[in-house]
């Protein structure tokens, strides 16, 4: 039980984080005029860093010959982490931070309710229910409600 908590003090300390990385990263952008310059600086920065984790947790850099067996479509997920980082530094100026990142949040939540459905990428099965689809009907009324307001 108390993993569990941890795990969920994790995940909502990770989603309070991001409209602070898409503020840094707009105000970086902006220093030189390019949104994209901020993307790819986060990107090299959050290497770097992860980089010098690796090197504290003594990860053995012998094991990534194992990545060879991986689906080359695997790979395409840095590609789609840089859409969505230039994404939110382009959108959350202009359409402000609550209302991207509740259109964010709506858009990951409707294909995850797919992805559980189908158990896509080999992630386990829970198919949508009535319950899980109000729950999504809620979020996007939460999203007409903030784009109005």
């Amino acid at each position: 039980m108390k993993a569990q908590i941890f795990l969920i003090i994790l995940a909502i300390a990770a989603g309070a984080v991001l409209p602070l990385q898409a503020g840094l990263n707009v105000q970086l952008g902006k220093s030189v005029h390019q949104p994209i310059f901020a993307a790819f600086a986060s990107f090299l920065i959050g290497t770097v860093g992860l980089f010098i984790y690796l090197l504290i947790l003594k990860f053995d850099f012998s094991t990534m010959s194992q990545t060879k067996s991986v689906s080359l479509v695997v790979w395409t997920a840095g590609i789609l982490g840089a859409f969505y980082v230039a994404a939110v530094i382009i959108l959350a100026p202009k359409l402000g931070t609550a209302l991207t990142f509740v259109l964010v949040v709506a858009g990951q939540m409707v294909v995850s309710l797919v992805f559980d459905h189908y158990g896509l990428l080999g992630l386990p099965t829970k198919h949508i229910n009535w319950q899980r689809f109000i729950g999504v009907a809620f979020l996007i009324t939460g999203v007409l409600m903030i784009r109005r307001f």
